[in-house]
């Protein structure tokens, strides 16, 4: 089971979001765990749960290259939600996004 999991100011929409994209995994039986922290737990969920794909909400992409440069070593995919796709909680588009990280990184 693959973990795909976002972090924003406080988790709160990003639950939201993380909820529409479980659902779309669910729907496909893909093997996803699809969950969403705040922030200031980056640091301890990426050290206990080692999660596959990290995607930062829009609000914090200001934190992107401290994350990459933390926490970015041996390919794990670390990226920006879109704002479009996150204002419109598109969560088939996201988990779409997070994949295709997952892929490139594989390479």
């Amino acid at each position: 089971m693959k973990k795909i999991y976002l972090f924003c100011s406080n988790g709160m929409s990003t639950s939201l979001l993380a909820q529409n994209m479980q659902d779309v995994a669910n729907a496909h039986n893909l093997p996803f765990e699809v969950k969403a922290f705040p922030i200031g737990t980056l640091g301890e969920i990426i050290e206990s749960k080692n999660p596959d794909c990290i995607l930062l909400g829009p609000q914090v992409k200001y934190l992107l290259q401290d994350t990459v440069d933390r926490y970015g070593q041996n390919g794990k995919p670390i990226t920006v939600i879109d704002s479009s796709d996150y204002g419109l909680m598109d969560g088939e588009k996201v988990l779409k996004t997070a994949i295709r990280e997952m892929k490139k990184a594989k390479k």
